[in-house]
């Protein structure tokens, strides 16, 4: 239960900043501050406006979720494995979560990486590889 409780408190911490963005999509804003802030987001919807949503809906899982969540699972098990105190079973442990955090990356990128492919089949001609810092 302790650790249900604890996963949706990080889960809930990292996904704030999706209940707090005003815009997802650029295209049918009819708000004139969002409008200044941002020109050209009064442009109607079309299937590009759906797939920028897909692009940011990705990207942000990829880079404010998954990563973040990886690099606290690693450094749990790096002070369970430095704390272990020469104890089989916590150094067993601690390789066990190193080992499934890496998995855990290794499928997200994985499908992240399938999503980016689909979306550029599909024709969407956003920054592929560097979206995240432009």
């Amino acid at each position: 239960m302790k650790k249900l409780a604890i996963s949706i408190v990080i889960f809930l911490m990292l996904s704030a900043p999706v209940f707090s963005s005003a815009v997802l999509v650029p295209c049918g804003v009819t708000d004139p501050l969002v409008i200044a802030v941002h020109p050209g987001y009064d442009k109607p919807c079309d299937f590009t406006a759906f797939m920028t949503l897909i692009n940011t809906g990705i990207t942000f899982i990829f880079y404010n979720m998954v990563i973040p969540i990886a690099a606290i699972m690693f450094a749990y098990a790096g002070f369970l494995m430095v704390s272990s105190g020469g104890s089989a079973e916590s150094r067993s442990k601690a390789k066990s979560i190193f080992t499934n955090a890496v998995w855990g990356l290794v499928i997200a990128a994985g499908a992240w990486l399938i999503v980016k492919t689909i979306l550029t089949f599909l024709g969407y001609d956003g920054a592929w590889i560097f979206d995240r810092f432009v």
